[in-house]
């Protein structure tokens, strides 16, 4: 990819890491520092071309099209220095895998995926400062930001195609562990209750039950081990909807430990008393197939100190 310098036309040639973007999605990514507004103004006037040819903004991108770029001033670009550097360095100790290609990290529970909602950065600009020469560092799924565990992130665009497909063909195993309340039913191994997402006057997001308007979800539950007061469960989402495991352990009456949203105030104070004042949701493991190397990949990550001290407690 050769470019010629700044505020003179450049022209970008496709590889297989562009191919399939949409080029309104490539062009914010590739001029960085640009408004929106001024790369859809581009796009319309037809001074973006492609094969010397106008597009769309829809437009996917196909290996060898030449783009062509017309000068556009960016703005000065302002490195991104996080706050709490220490929070950020430790990161590189959480990471359980890496290639190439992707990573899989051990996400911390209390930092968000991403940026957004009065943050300023999230756990991908976090990963981008660490990993400045990685240009294509992308999320392939989401975890809610008090959740903690298994956090994928692909390092070229074709990988990251061939993991969404293996999340829209259910290929990809997702397994967590959360403390419930009560004694979970062991005939609880399937819920399917459909949820729908609900915006509130506040702007909070907050998932419902809804037989009607509700869209299809699917989790899987199994026993791990009993307590007097609460169940440790591992629960394998099938579908991947918003608070889904959250919500489908509420409306079978056994919420997660110290769930701000859908939780019990009696039994959080409970789990407090041993020393809980996180939710009790980690991504326990991963199990995908490489999409470069064909092989599955079967990766796990640990509870954190928190998390494991409240069960030795509730063992006693």
């Amino acid at each position: 990819m050769s470019e010629k310098p700044a505020l003179q036309v450049s022209f970008v040639t496709v590889t297989e890491d562009q191919e399939g973007q949409r080029i309104d999605n490539f062009l914010v990514t590739h001029l960085k520092g640009v408004p929106k507004s001024a790369v859809y103004k581009i796009l319309r006037k037809g001074e973006v071309r492609v094969n010397k040819k106008r597009v769309k903004p829809v437009y996917k991108l196909q290996i060898n099209d030449e783009i062509r770029i017309p000068p556009v001033r960016v703005a000065e670009k302002t490195e991104f220095v996080p706050k709490n550097l220490d929070k950020v360095a430790n990161l590189e100790d959480a990471i359980l895998y890496e290639d190439k290609y992707l990573i899989v990290i051990n996400k911390p529970a209390g930092m968000a995926v991403h940026g957004g909602s009065g943050l300023s950065y999230g756990l991908i600009e976090a990963l981008r400062a660490l990993r400045p020469q990685e240009q294509s560092l992308e999320l392939v799924h989401r975890l809610d930001r008090d959740t903690s565990g298994c956090l994928l992130i692909s390092k070229r665009r074709a990988v990251l195609k061939g993991l969404h497909e293996q999340l829209r063909e259910k290929t990809m195993e997702k397994n967590y562990l959360a403390l419930v309340s009560g004694q979970w039913d062991a005939k609880h191994k399937n819920v399917t209750e459909p949820l729908r997402k609900n915006t509130l006057k506040s702007g909070e997001r907050v998932v419902r039950v809804d037989h009607e308007q509700g869209k299809p979800s699917h989790t899987r539950f199994r026993v791990v081990e009993r307590f007097e007061s609460a169940t440790l469960v591992q629960a394998s989402p099938v579908t991947g909807r918003t608070h889904q495991i959250r919500v489908h352990t509420q409306c079978k009456g056994h919420p997660i430990a110290c769930d701000d949203k859908y939780g019990d105030q009696v039994f959080d104070a409970k789990m407090r008393e041993v020393g809980l004042n996180r939710l009790f949701l980690h991504a326990k493991e991963l199990r995908f197939m490489h999409p470069k190397t064909e092989t599955t990949h079967h990766v796990e990550a640990p509870l954190d100190g928190a998390l494991e001290a409240c069960l030795v407690k509730l063992r006693k």
